[in-house]
């Protein structure tokens, strides 16, 4: 007969087997069982609850949640407030196919007022739909090809923009599509520059003459974790665009709402000419918009006499508008955003004396609720600085934390989000585990 504390091993393992099942049942009908390229993880989790600022397995294990799915998660996991917006407007409207809403309007006057450069707006689906409205538009406006992106921001899935973001230390300065299938004719319309070199813009677009229709960027590249931008350097790019009659795009799609109600254009008060909005605007409710000045906005076929098209089928679908129109009532409270820098700076700081106490080669990026552990020495201020960071190390460290169950996503050099639902005896549980981690990396 077997004694309790088998029984107990035995139970576990049939809890673990699970997931287990689960996964390979998933890989049965999905490929890789996962229905996103950036959700493939060595450990196959399989998730059953997200509350607040945690989140469940089906193995009932109990993390700790900073990776806020991206970062859309503000609020916090299923929160009540943003639910129950959402399930007052099923009740009344779902999808018209047609015409408009009130709360259409309500969402779109929101972001006019608290985004600088928004004078009218549309809404869509994804920050990838948004970036690629921008993109036509810009070529629609200037009647140029080319468009300048810099190496380590990310802007989604379309073919002019899906490279040159985590590339290896032998492809900077040359193509690096993100994937099999993207034209060469497409690449070749794309100039890829290193951020935060405002020298390489001016010289290019000297060079390149009247064949530039838009520059594009990540104001904070945070899909290579936390790379601030220089001050001169933004607003060289407002200046030059102005110059040489390039349209300049900022994608907020991460920084919008999550560092500010105006985004970071707010903060850093230059202002462009169109921006696109995703992720935190709806506290992880699917929805976008494309911001801009009015004569650009009035190009789209949205109105009589427009000629670039905008359409979907669900654009200002019910559920993206109210949650999103919850969402930023929420952070209209000025003490939102002050929760979450505070955290934010209470979890860099105390890391940043973990890494001092345990000799730890690495540097502390953060900004606002986003904080990034790298493991290299900074500051960092472009792509090419992260090629020092020392990713197994880094890989090591976040799979530890997760073994420990703080949720930091196991892939070096991604950030980590805040979200209003945490308190600080999370930010404290948080960095005591950390510690226990970097106790043990220092010793093995």
């Amino acid at each position: 007969m077997l004694t309790e504390g088998q029984l107990t091993k035995v139970a576990e393992h049939a809890v673990k087997l699970k997931s287990d099942l689960l996964f390979d049942e998933a890989q049965c009908y999905v490929p890789g069982g996962v229905n996103s390229a950036a959700r493939a993880l060595s450990q196959k989790i399989v998730w059953q609850e997200a509350r607040g600022s945690t989140l469940r397995d089906v193995d009932g294990k109990q993390y700790l949640d900073y990776h806020a799915a991206f970062g859309p998660i503000i609020i916090g996991h299923s929160d009540p407030t943003v639910n129950l917006r959402v399930t007052k407007a099923l009740q009344s409207i779902d999808l018209m196919g047609n015409g408009t809403t009130e709360a259409e309007i309500r969402l779109a006057a929101k972001l006019c007022e608290h985004i600088p450069s928004a004078e009218q707006t549309l809404l869509c689906v994804t920050g990838s739909e948004a970036n690629q409205h921008c993109i036509r538009l810009a070529r629609a406006v200037t009647g140029r090809k080319k468009i300048i992106k810099f190496q380590g921001c990310f802007h989604g899935s379309n073919d002019y923009l899906c490279m040159n973001i985590i590339s290896p230390r032998e492809k900077i300065g040359h193509y690096d599509p993100a994937s099999a299938g993207i034209l060469d004719e497409a690449m070749r319309h794309t100039i890829v520059l290193n951020f935060n070199r405002i020298d390489e813009v001016e010289e290019t677009l000297r060079r390149e003459k009247d064949q530039v229709a838009a520059i594009i960027l990540e104001l904070i590249p945070h899909n290579i974790g936390c790379v601030l931008p220089k001050i001169e350097f933004l607003r060289g790019l407002r200046e030059l665009t102005e110059r040489h009659g390039v349209i300049l795009i900022f994608d907020e799609v991460i920084t919008g709402f999550r560092h500010g109600l105006g985004g970071y254009q707010a903060i850093c008060e230059v202002t462009p000419d169109l921006t696109t909005l995703a992720k935190s605007m709806a506290n992880g409710f699917p929805i976008a918009a494309v911001c801009g000045k009015k004569h650009l906005m009035e190009r789209y076929q949205t109105l009589t006499g427009g000629d670039v098209f905008f359409a979907g089928t669900y654009n200002g679908h019910a559920v993206g508008v109210a949650a999103a129109l919850a969402t930023i009532e929420i952070l209209e409270d000025k003490r939102s955003h002050e929760r979450l820098f505070a955290f934010g700076k209470t979890l860099a700081t105390g890391l940043t004396g973990l890494f001092e106490r345990f000799g730890i080669r690495g540097h502390i990026s953060a900004f606002g609720s986003v904080v990034v552990p790298y493991f290299l020495e900074g500051p960092v201020e472009s792509y090419t600085d992260l090629l020092e960071n020392d990713n197994a190390t880094d890989l090591r460290f976040r799979s530890e934390m997760v073994k420990r169950g703080i949720f930091m996503l196991p892939i070096a050099m991604n950030r980590n989000h805040l979200m209003l639902s945490h308190t600080a005896e999370d930010v404290a549980e948080t960095l005591n585990v950390a510690e226990d981690v970097l106790r043990i990396l220092t010793k093995g």
